[in-house]
C-alpha cells in the first residue's frame, strides 16, 4: 500500500519556486485582460447598443479599486503565488471551506478562458478557410490550439512568458493605438459622426447587472501580474505594474468601448468580434483594418491561452503549500515545471472543449469567478482592521453590490448554467478528495519526489543529431504545408490571404517555440547556466585568476587578484605576467603546470602558488592561470620549523615540572599523613598530663599525710623508702611531668607545621597569613639551621610587618619559600665550608605591606659569596643549575618564578653583589588578579 501524504507540504523538504522571472515578463502577464477587450467588447455593444458605456464605467471603476487592493495584499504576502485567489485564502484562513472554494472558483474561469480562446480561433481560421472552399479540420485545430501553450508549459522553460511579452507588447500598442486614434478621429476628424451620440436607449437593471456581471471577466482579472510574484526576481516592481495597468483600463475598455459604440453602427455585424472590430477601425485604419484586427484577436487568444498555463499551476502550486489540496499539486520539477497542475488543467482544459459552448462556458466560468470576488471582498471586510486592507467600507458596498448582480445577471444567463456554475468548484473538491485517497501512486507527492531524484537512465550521447533531425522534419513539413495552402490560395481575396497569413505566422511563432523548448532551448539553457555559474565562480573566488593568451598576456583578471598585485584588475589587461613575477618565460607554453614564485610586493615579499592549464579553442589558445597565496603559510613552516626546539625543550621542561609536580603532590600528601597520625598520640599524651600531674600531687600529698602522723613505719616501709630515695621522687617527679608537657607541646608545634606544609596540593586559591607558610617551611628546615661539626648555626632573622590575609594558592607559595630557603642555606654551607668566605652566616626574611598598590613584599636574603653576574641572568631558566651532578634538578627557581608570575601574577627577582650575599624579592597582589603587576624594588641593606 502507498503511504498516504498527510504531512504538512509547508514542511517538506520541497523547494519554493526559483525567482527566474524579471518583472517586466510578470508585467506581459498583466496586459492579457487588457487584450481579451477585443473578444468581449462585440457581444456587449451588439446587445446594449451605446448603453453599453454604462456598464463599463463602474466595471472600470471596481476594477481599478481591486488592482490597488490586490498589490497592497501581495506587498504583504510577498512570497504567495498565484496571486488573488490565494490572496484569499489567506485572508479566509479562518474559513477554509470558502477560501477552497474561491480560489477553485477563480481558476475554473481561467481554464474556460483558454477553452474560449481555442474555440475563437478554431472559428475565425474556419471561416477563412471556407471562403477559400477549403473544408476546415475543425477537432485537429481544436486539439492543437489547446495542446500547443501545454507544449511549452511542460517544457520548464522561461521560453512560454518570452515569448508572451514578444507578442504581448506590440499587440497592446496596437489596442492602445485603436483607442488613441480612434477617439482622435472621433473628435478632430470631418468624417466623424461626432463624438456623442445623439440619443441613449434605456437600460434595464436587469440588463446592466447581466452585463455588468459579463465584463467582470476583464475588468476583474487586469491584476493577473500578481500571479508571478512569487518567482519575480523584482517582486515589487511586478506588483507596482498593477498600478499601471488599472490606469490602462478606462483608456481601453471606456474608450475602446467608446470607438465601438460609435463607429460599429453597420447593420448585420451582429456580435461577431472580427466584423465589428474592423467596421469601427476602418475609417482611420483603412486597407489595414483586417490585418491589424486579425493580429488583435489572434495574440488575444494565444496570450491568454499562454497565461491560463501560466497562472492555473500556480494557484494549484501554492493552494497545495496552504494544505487547501491535494498536496501533488505542489509537485515541481528542477527545470520549474508543475507537471501534475498542468495535468489537471489540461483535463478540464478538454471537459471545456468537449463542452464547446461558448456562451454556456462563459457563463459558467464567470459563476465561479464573481464568486471568488465576492469572497475576496467578504475577506477584507472580515479582516478589515489588518495592515493589508486599504478600504473596508468601499469593499462591503461592493460586496453588497455584487450579491445583487449574481442574483440579477447570473440568473439571466441561464438558471442551468447559474446552478453548474455554482456546483462546479464543489465538483472539483469532491475530485480533490478523491485523488488524496486513491491509491494510484502519481496521485501523491512521495512519488513525484522520487522521481525527480531519479536520473534519467536513457542518455542521448550526441543530442545534436536529434535536434537538427527534427529541425529538418518539421522545417520540410511547413513547407509541404504552404505549398498546399498556395495552391489553394490562388482564387482567394488579398484580404482573406492576409488573415490566414497573420493566423499561421502567430501559430508558427508558437510551434516554433514550443520545438524549441523540447530540442535545442534545454541545451542552451544548460549552456547559459553553465556560463553563469563559471561566470560567478571566476568572481567569487578567493584565489586570482588569469586568463592569458598565447603570447603570456592577460586578456581577463577577477577580482581575487587586486589583493594580490594590489591594483585594479583592469589594469592589469594587456600587460605580460612576467612584468610582476620575474621568473616566468616568455611563452605559457614554457611554464610549468605548477609552481612556486615570488611576488616582490610594494611592501614585502609574497610566495605564490602558481597553477597554469591550456585551454584550447577552435580558433585560439587561451592559459588559464590561478594565483594562490601561501605567504602566510611559507611563514607559518618557517614559525614551526623556529619553534620545534622550544617546543621540544618545553616540553622537556613541562615534563620535568609535572615529575617535581608529583613528587612535592606526594610529599605534601605524606606530611599531612605524618601529621595526622602523630596528632592522634600526641593529642592523647597531652590531653592525659594534666590529670596525671593532679593525681601525683594528690598521692604526693597523701605520702606527706603519712610521713607526718606516721613518722617511724615499719622496718620494711623505711627499707623501701631508702631504695628508691623517696625524697627526690617527691621532687623530681612535678619536674618530670612539667618536661613531658613541654615536650608535647614541641611535637604539637611540629604537627602545626606539618599541616601547613602539607597545603602543597591544594589547587584553590584561599586567603592565607603569608607568616605562617614561611614558619611552616623553616620549622621542616630546622635542622639544617644547627651548627655542626663543619659549619657554626646559621643566625635566622625575622622583620615580619603587619600583614593583612593574602589571596594565594598557598600549597604552591610554601613551595617557593622552601626553594628560596634551601638555596639559602646551600649557598651560605658552601660559603662556610668552600671557601671560608662567611663567619657569620645569617638569612633575613623581610615582609611589608605597600598600601597603595596592594602589593605584598617578601624578601629572603643571605650573607653568602653571592650570584655572578653572568650567571643571573640564567637563574630561573628550566634545568640551569650551578650545584653538582646529582645534587640539584635546575627546576626549583624555574619553578618558583612560574608559581610566582604566572599563577600570582606577581613578580620573583634576584638582587646580587659577590661576596655581599644574594637577595630574593617576591611581589604579589593581595588580591588575586587577571593582569600582571609592575615590579617594585624596595631598598634594603646588604646583609
Amino acid at each position: 500500500m502507498l503511504k498516504q501524504d498527510n504531512t504538512s507540504v509547508s514542511q517538506s523538504s520541497y523547494p519554493r519556486l526559483t525567482r527566474s522571472l524579471s518583472a517586466v515578463e510578470s508585467w506581459g502577464f498583466g496586459l492579457t485582460a487588457h487584450i481579451s477587450w477585443v473578444a468581449l467588447v462585440p457581444a456587449i455593444h451588439a446587445a446594449l447598443g451605446s448603453q453599453a458605456i454604462f456598464v463599463w464605467i463602474p466595471a472600470v471603476i471596481v476594477g481599478m479599486l481591486i488592482n490597488y487592493q490586490v498589490k497592497r495584499l501581495g506587498m504583504h504576502f510577498i512570497n504567495v503565488a498565484g496571486g488573488t485567489p490565494n490572496y484569499v485564502s489567506h485572508l479566509l484562513k479562518r474559513y477554509p471551506g470558502l477560501a477552497r472554494y474561491a480560489a477553485i472558483g477563480y481558476l475554473l474561469n481561467w481554464v474556460s478562458y483558454l477553452s474560449v480562446n481555442t474555440l475563437v480561433l478554431t472559428d475565425l481560421i474556419r471561416v477563412n478557410l471556407e471562403s477559400l472552399g477549403i473544408a476546415c479540420p475543425k477537432l485537429c485545430l481544436d486539439i492543437g490550439f489547446t495542446l500547443l501553450p501545454f507544449a511549452v508549459a511542460f517544457s520548464g522553460t522561461r521560453a512560454l512568458s518570452i515569448l508572451h511579452l514578444f507578442f504581448a507588447i506590440p499587440a497592446f500598442g496596437l489596442l492602445t493605438t485603436f483607442c488613441v486614434q480612434g477617439l482622435g478621429w472621433l473628435t478632430f476628424s470631418s468624417a466623424s459622426p461626432g463624438f456623442f451620440p445623439n440619443s441613449w436607449s434605456s437600460l434595464s437593471f436587469v440588463d446592466w447587472g447581466k452585463w455588468f456581471f459579463f465584463v467582470s471577466y476583464a475588468t476583474y482579472s487586469c491584476e493577473t501580474a500578481s500571479s508571478f510574484v512569487a518567482d519575480s526576481r523584482h517582486p515589487k516592481q511586478t506588483l507596482r505594474f498593477l498600478d499601471i495597468a488599472a490606469w490602462m483600463m478606462p483608456l481601453i475598455f471606456i474608450g475602446g468601448s467608446w470607438v465601438m459604440m460609435r463607429l460599429a453602427t453597420a447593420p448585420g455585424l451582429d456580435d461577431n468580434a472580427f466584423l465589428n472590430l474592423v467596421a469601427a477601425s476602418k475609417p482611420f485604419w483603412g486597407s489595414w483594418a483586417q490585418i491589424n484586427i486579425t493580429f488583435l484577436l489572434v495574440s488575444a487568444s494565444l496570450l491568454g491561452s499562454a497565461t491560463v498555463v501560466s497562472n492555473c499551476p500556480r494557484i494549484l502550486y501554492q493552494l497545495a503549500l496552504d494544505n487547501h489540496i491535494s498536496p501533488v499539486f505542489s509537485a515541481v520539477s528542477r527545470r520549474g515545471v508543475f507537471v501534475p497542475a498542468l495535468s489537471l488543467t489540461l483535463v478540464l482544459c478538454s471537459f471545456y472543449l468537449i463542452w464547446a459552448n461558448v456562451t454556456q462556458i462563459v457563463a459558467v466560468g464567470n459563476i465561479g469567478w464573481f464568486a471568488s470576488f465576492m469572497l475576496l471582498h467578504l475577506g477584507l471586510w472580515l479582516g478589515r482592521n489588518r495592515p493589508e486592507v486599504l478600504f473596508p467600507r468601499i469593499s462591503l458596498g461592493i460586496l453588497l453590490l455584487e450579491i445583487v448582480v449574481l442574483l440579477v445577471g447570473g440568473v439571466a444567463w441561464g438558471w442551468i448554467n447559474f446552478l453548474i456554475g455554482l456546483v462546479f468548484p464543489i465538483g472539483i473538491i469532491g475530485i480533490d478528495a478523491l485523488i488524496r485517497h486513491v491509491n494510484f501512486p502519481p496521485f501523491h507527492l512521495s512519488w513525484w519526489r522520487r522521481h525527480y531524484r531519479t536520473r534519467s537512465s536513457v542518455i542521448i550521447k550526441d543530442s545534436v543529431i536529434l535536434q537538427v533531425s527534427i529541425l529538418i522534419i518539421l522545417i520540410c513539413s511547413a513547407v509541404t504545408t504552404g505549398w498546399l495552402f498556395g495552391a489553394n490560395l490562388n482564387t482567394a481575396t488579398k484580404a482573406t490571404d492576409e488573415n490566414l497569413f497573420v493566423v499561421l505566422l502567430m501559430t508558427a511563432a508558437f510551434i516554433g517555440v514550443a520545438v524549441a523548448c523540447w530540442t535545442t532551448l534545454p541545451q542552451v539553457v544548460a549552456i547559459a547556466e553553465a556560463r553563469e555559474a563559471a561566470e560567478h565562480l571566476f568572481t567569487v573566488a578567493q584565489d586570482g585568476i588569469l586568463v592569458l593568451d598565447e603570447q603570456g598576456t592577460i586578456r581577463q583578471a577577477n577580482p581575487a587578484t587586486e589583493s594580490i598585485f594590489d591594483i585594479k584588475p583592469f589594469e592589469l589587461l594587456g600587460n605580460h605576467l612576467s612584468k610582476w613575477i620575474f621568473e616566468f618565460p616568455d611563452y605559457p607554453q614554457q611554464w610549468t603546470k605548477r609552481s612556486e614564485h615570488t611576488l616582490f610586493h610594494k611592501t614585502d615579499v609574497r610566495t605564490l602558488e602558481v597553477s597554469i592549464s591550456d585551454r584550447p579553442h577552435q580558433d585560439f589558445q587561451e592559459y588559464v592561470v590561478i594565483l594562490h597565496d601561501i605567504t602566510k603559510r611559507k611563514q607559518a613552516e618557517e614559525r614551526l620549523r623556529q619553534s620545534q626546539a622550544q617546543l621540544q625543550q618545553e616540553a622537556k621542561l613541562l615534563a620535568s615540572q609535572l615529575v617535581q609536580s608529583e613528587k612535592m603532590s606526594s610529599l605534601g600528601q605524606l606530611v599531612a599523613g605524618v601529621a595526622h597520625e602523630i596528632n592522634n598520640p600526641v593529642n592523647f599524651i597531652y590531653g592525659n598530663l594534666t590529670p596525671a600531674n593532679e593525681y601525683t600531687q594528690d598521692l604526693l600529698e597523701l605520702l606527706q599525710l603519712y610521713q607526718q602522723y606516721y613518722p617511724k613505719p615499719v622496718a620494711q616501709i623505711q627499707k623501701q623508702a631508702q631504695a628508691i630515695d623517696i625524697d627526690f621522687l617527691i621532687e623530681d617527679l612535678p619536674k618530670l611531668l612539667t618536661s613531658m608537657r613541654i615536650g608535647a607541646e614541641r611535637i604539637t608545634e611540629i604537627v602545626q607545621s606539618l599541616r601547613n606544609f602539607s597545603r602543597l596540593d591544594q589547587a584553590e586559591m584561599k586567603a592565607v597569613n603569608i607568616h605562617e607558610g614561611i614558619d611552616s617551611t623553616l620549622m621542616l628546615l630546622e635542622h639544617r639551621l644547627k651548627a655542626t661539626t663543619n659549619h657554626p648555626a646559621i643566625q635566622l632573622i625575622k622583620e615580619y610587618s603587619n600583614l593583612p590575609l593574602v589571596e594565594c594558592y598557598p600549597g604552591q607559595l610554601n613551595q617557593v619559600f622552601m626553594n628560596l630557603l634551601a638555596n639559602a642555606i646551600d649557598a651560605l654551607e658552601e660559603s662556610i665550608v668552600g671557601e671560608k668566605t662567611t663567619n657569620n652566616p645569617q638569612i633575613c626574611i623581610c615582609t611589608s605591606f605597600i598600601a597603595d598598590q596592594k602589593l605584598v613584599v617578601i624578601s629572603i636574603a643571605d650573607n653568602g659569596r653571592g650570584i655572578p653576574e653572568n650567571i643571573q641572568k640564567q637563574l630561573f631558566d628550566p634545568f640551569f643549575t650551578t650545584k653538582p651532578v646529582g645534587k640539584g634538578t635546575g627546576l626549583g627557581l624555574s619553578i618558583s618564578y612560574q608559581i610566582i608570575t604566572q599563577k600570582h601574577q606577581g613578580t620573583l627577582e634576584c638582587i646580587s653583589s659577590f661576596n655581599k650575599g644574594t637577595e630574593f624579592i617576591i611581589t604579589i597582589p593581595l588580591e588575586g588578579r587577571g593582569s600582571k603587576v609592575g615590579r617594585t624594588h624596595l631598598n634594603i641593606k646588604d646583609r
